[in-house]
């Protein structure tokens, strides 16, 4: 009897189904998978743990729910991307980030543009070349400040963008001030660089943080040029940006809304938290997380 009923309900099951494809080219969902939403890739940068050991940074990583990691700050001791890292260091590194079953998919991009340009190319396609042994897939470049560095700066993201492009890496731009304020100074830079892999990763938390302006009708300006998206908030011009998500001003449903509108794929990584400690920082770290899988649920 009961099998008779379980076959009895398999039919069932199924013919509901295929009437559902036959109408509308999709398999009805169960409840648990509910209908709608984005399913961006959401990591943490180790910014937040800047205070501590690399391992205990990627440890709370880990401990936060993520699977995926960014290396934004500074840790005592480590090279990271620099020219001066070797490959026993990077490959040391790499397996320090897999064993806590983490993957890193982008890495800051460090220039100077206060020496020649042969030498801030050859600084930087070292970067790339690290960042490829690492199995990063962008770097970021944060701009610069000083009108009188703009030229030089456009020139070395011209080169470095093709030779990142060759190893299948892509060079993104994220809003810091200067060269990088908003979206009139991303666009004139994208412009002047003037390669295809040479992208925007947005933040709209810096936005009010250097201009005070609106991210939401700033990133109505770049939204078809954004790849990536460092996620944190901020109160106002020149104020805090380790905050939790909806402490500060920015918008994150009508940015992101934005962002879905253009097709934007992710990745969306978080970068500021609050936490005076390791706990604190594990805790506000997963719950930033999931305000945005929240939020993405909901699109």
């Amino acid at each position: 009897m009961n099998n008779k009923r379980t076959r009895r309900e398999f039919v069932r099951v199924t013919a509901t189904a295929a009437a559902s494809v036959a109408l509308t080219g999709r398999v009805l969902l169960s409840a648990a998978e509910p209908d709608g939403g984005v399913k961006w890739p959401i990591g943490c940068f180790n910014r937040p743990w800047h205070a501590w050991t690399y391992d205990q940074a990627v440890d709370g990583i880990k401990a936060a729910g993520y699977a995926l990691t960014g290396l934004l700050g500074d840790h005592a001791d480590e090279l990271f991307l620099s020219p001066q890292a070797t490959e026993q260091y990077l490959e040391s590194l790499r397996e320090r980030i897999k064993k806590r079953g983490l993957a890193v998919n982008v890495a800051w991009l460090r220039t100077r543009h206060n020496v020649p340009l042969e030498e801030a190319i050859t600084t930087a396609r070292k970067q790339v070349d690290h960042a490829r042994r690492l199995g990063a897939k962008y770097l970021l470049t944060t701009g610069v400040d000083q009108p009188e560095s703009y030229e030089h700066f456009y020139r070395v993201m011209a080169d470095v963008s093709a030779y990142a492009e060759d190893r299948e890496i892509q060079i993104v731009l994220k809003p810091h001030g200067g060269c990088s304020a908003s979206a009139e100074e991303l666009l004139r830079t994208i412009e002047r660089v003037g390669h295809k892999n040479f992208r925007i990763w947005y933040d709209a938390g810096n936005i009010i943080h250097y201009t005070d302006a609106d991210p939401v009708a700033d990133i109505s300006r770049v939204a078809e040029h954004v790849v990536g998206f460092s996620a944190k908030d901020c109160a106002r011009r020149g104020g805090d940006v380790m905050l939790q998500f909806g402490e500060g001003k920015v918008d994150f449903q009508g940015v992101f809304a934005r962002l879905k509108k253009v097709g934007f794929n992710g990745p969306v990584m978080v970068e500021c938290c609050r936490g005076r400690t390791l706990a604190e920082l594990i805790e506000n770290a997963k719950g930033n997380r999931q305000f945005l899988e929240r939020l993405f649920a909901s699109l």
